[in-house]
């Protein structure tokens, strides 16, 4: 009944003896106030949380590391790494804090919430801190008392600096702000912004002295399968069965295969080497859901073995041979560009949101018969419109029947290069869409967005299969493993990342870049990652370990393009300087960055007739193979063919 119901008074009671049980002095007092019917604005409310949170209202380090964080994520992307860099140090005092004033539980809570921020960068110390759960282990921890004993040493341009001081006094945060005066060196550099990626770099400024405040080894450290997927037994079979019958036929015709004295390898022999060789370290079959296997794709197994054959084999003795195309009157419209594997079709997206395809064999390009072009008209380049706005992004699938478009429409488009007709719409990304990259064995695509996310995308279904979080900024190019199980991004936050496709989380960062990475690519033996973009540097990395293997400088602009030779043995890239460059993958791996050779020696004169700034431009090492200049001609794409023939 209504009278045994307890009166407002005793409400209020019970209200307050349990903010006073749980030690929330501010908020008892706010409340106590109230009650009485003392209303207070919201700034006398803040200044009253802050003011005795010294006297330990637990909740109180959450509600400001947890501002602070929000703060941060939401600032300028110019300034957001040097923000980034005050997170770790404020977080650990704030843990230890928490747990010398016996708080157990709310410091348990701080550290579950938010060690996630950290965990790419400071695994070993978060592992460590998370054991300490009592005042007693504070004072006897060897860590936590180095943290306390020493200053954390930080840098920071001066424009961040006064944003983060001014913010952390205009909220009353004193907690913190006491944090940043006892344990906090922030050393203030006055001219231009750091080139860093939220104390990203190596630096031996950040962190405490003697300490590694650098553990990225530590996350770099969980295992990859980096080998190609294992075949499916039956398809294995049937190719075989085929390559046994071609060479028995072959052998009918020819006798006994013998060139030079030695017999030639069968088709057979070469196949079950080469997978072999490739299926070493690799997923198991069925790890990556595919589609069936076609009779077409059984054929396109036996031509690529044919290609391997008529490989030319690069190296510092024989540079490729490159094919440039040059577009002329593009009146600055044309924003991407990219040509099939087999040299036969070339694509690009325009400004004015529409996508052009060329045949490269200089024949007409003949379209199926559809209801959308019944008059059947064939011609040497085909219009697809489809997109509301400029196209920033395209890819072929591997057997060269799709186009897969992205734009900053913010979505990506399927279009069939048989009927030259779009076949879907992909709409997921909230905002434009940088780039796209249609995956190995085709079924599966990647989009890299505005949005500061990846996402996995399958071409049967209209919404993404995987969103990847975790870059600080546009997320600006991604490209698939080669075994189709991980995906490369790099971004404007200065860093590359590489991402498991199956559990959506990333497994490598990749930092050392002092600009936006706006190109990467994957060797084809699948060991190796290149990255390059604004910094006009080209980095080298290791995706076992995860380790940098050599810095790569020459280039005099910023750079839009890489990729790897069928071989994995020759390095290609192009940019806004006019130039193609070609790089030994393999000299000078041994350093963390090219020995820098003053006058480096270059390759055949012929072929290198550079500008005068460029024959002056001593950084190129020993890795340097050549430069080949166009007039005046920005290169937006490089790309090699099976068979080492550089686009």
């Amino acid at each position: 009944s209504l009278a045994n119901l307890p009166s407002q008074a005793d409400l209020d009671k019970i209200v307050a003896s349990y903010l006073q049980k749980k030690g929330y002095k501010a908020t008892e007092a706010i409340f106590l106030r109230e009650s009485g019917g003392n209303t207070q604005s919201l700034e006398e409310i803040h200044v009253l949380k802050y003011k005795d949170a010294e006297q330990g209202d637990p909740d109180a380090y959450n509600v400001s590391y947890k501002s602070l964080r929000e703060w941060i994520e939401n600032s300028l992307d110019w300034y957001k790494p040097e923000l980034r860099s005050v997170l770790f140090p404020i977080f650990v005092h704030a843990h230890l804090d928490l747990v010398s004033k016996n708080l157990p539980e709310q410091a348990k809570y701080f550290m579950e919430t938010y060690k996630d921020d950290h965990v790419e960068l400071h695994t070993p110390d978060l592992n460590r801190l998370a054991t300490i759960t009592d005042p007693q282990h504070v004072r006897e921890n060897e860590l936590a008392q180095m943290y306390r004993n020493n200053k954390y040493n930080l840098r920071m341009s001066s424009v961040p600096f006064e944003l983060f001081l001014n913010y952390l006094q205009d909220n009353k945060f004193m907690l913190l702000l006491r944090i940043v005066n006892q344990y906090l060196n922030i050393q203030v550099v006055h001219g231009k912004l750091l080139k860093s990626a939220g104390g990203l770099e190596m630096d031996d400024v950040i962190g405490i002295t003697g300490h590694d405040s650098q553990q990225i080894e530590a996350f770099n450290h969980q295992s990859i399968q980096l080998g190609q997927p294992q075949m499916d037994p039956s398809f294995k079979e049937e190719i075989e069965q085929a390559l046994k019958e071609r060479d028995s036929a072959r052998k009918d015709e020819n006798g006994e295969n013998i060139t030079n004295g030695d017999p030639v390898p069968s088709l057979l022999e070469t196949f079950k080497r080469v997978k072999q060789e490739s299926m070493t370290d690799g997923p198991a079959f069925g790890d990556i859901p595919v589609p069936p296997y076609r009779g077409t794709d059984i054929q396109a197994e036996i031509d690529s073995l044919k290609d391997l054959g008529k490989r030319i084999t690069l190296g510092s003795t024989s540079l490729p041979s490159i094919c440039c195309y040059t577009f002329h009157n593009t009146h600055d419209s044309l924003n991407c560009v990219t040509a099939t594997k087999d040299a036969s079709l070339l694509a690009g997206g325009f400004s004015e949101s529409y996508i052009k395809i060329w045949s490269l064999k200089g024949e007409k390009l003949r379209s199926l018969r559809n209801t959308l072009n019944p008059a059947h008209v064939n011609d040497y380049y085909k219009r697809l419109v489809g997109h509301s706005g400029p196209v920033y992004g395209l890819s072929f699938s591997h057997d060269n029947k799709y186009l897969i478009s992205c734009s900053e429409d913010k979505t990506a488009r399927l279009w069939s290069t048989q009927t030259f007709t779009n076949l879907v719409c992909y709409k997921g990304h909230n905002y434009p869409i940088w780039d796209v990259d249609f995956g190995p064995f085709g079924f599966y695509f990647a989009t890299a967005s505005h949005d500061r996310t990846a996402r996995l995308w399958s071409c049967d279904q209209i919404h993404p299969l995987r969103i990847f979080a975790g870059h600080l900024s546009d997320v600006d190019t991604v490209k698939f493993h080669p075994n189709s199980k991980y995906l490369v991004t790099g971004s404007s936050d200065r860093t590359a990342r590489l991402w498991d496709v199956q559990r959506g989380t990333c497994v490598r960062v990749f930092t050392g870049h002092t600009g936006a990475i706006k190109t990467v690519a994957v060797s084809p033996n699948g060991r190796l990652m290149a990255s390059a973009g604004e910094d006009k540097s080209i980095m080298l990395w290791d995706l076992g370990s995860g380790r940098q293997l050599k810095k790569m400088t020459g280039h005099t602009g910023f750079i839009y393009s890489l990729d790897f030779s069928a071989d994995s043995n020759v390095l290609v890239s192009g940019g806004s300087d006019g130039t193609v460059r070609v790089w030994d993958v393999n000299k000078d791996t041994h350093t963390i960055s090219s020995s820098l050779v003053a006058g480096a020696e270059r390759t055949d004169s012929k072929r290198i007739r550079v500008d005068e700034s460029a024959r002056n431009d001593e950084r190129n090492g020993n890795d340097h193979l050549g430069v080949f200049p166009t007039k005046n001609t920005p290169i937006y794409d490089v790309q090699f063919t099976n068979r080492n023939l550089c686009l």
